[in-house]
């Protein structure tokens, strides 16, 4: 059953990032909302993390939060709006946020 994963804490503050990272099945999705699209910082290793997932797993980026951070979205990710998020979640059998 895949599931839509949601981090929105910064990847540099605790372990949420590395223990969901394990946890991803082949067709799950992760949405990076908040803090956690620090991930995405240019030559970190989170991103390295990131860019290292199967393709199978859907990378996505809330866009007002990469705005906000003044990131650029790598290729492998997909920026997404609110609207967007909602269609995520109805997309994925299963949605868990990482609070």
């Amino acid at each position: 059953m895949a599931t839509l994963h949601v981090l929105s804490h910064s990847p540099f503050s605790d372990s949420r990032l590395s223990s969901c990272l394990r946890l991803l099945g082949p067709q799950d999705g992760l949405l990076l909302s908040g803090d956690a699209v620090y991930a995405l910082q240019p030559g970190s290793a989170q991103l390295q993390a990131l860019l290292l997932m199967p393709e199978g797993i859907g990378l996505y980026a809330l866009d007002e939060d990469l705005q906000a951070r003044q990131l650029t979205l790598p290729a492998r990710a997909q920026a997404v709006d609110y609207p967007a998020f909602v269609e995520l979640c109805a997309a994925y059998a299963k949605v868990n946020s990482w609070l």
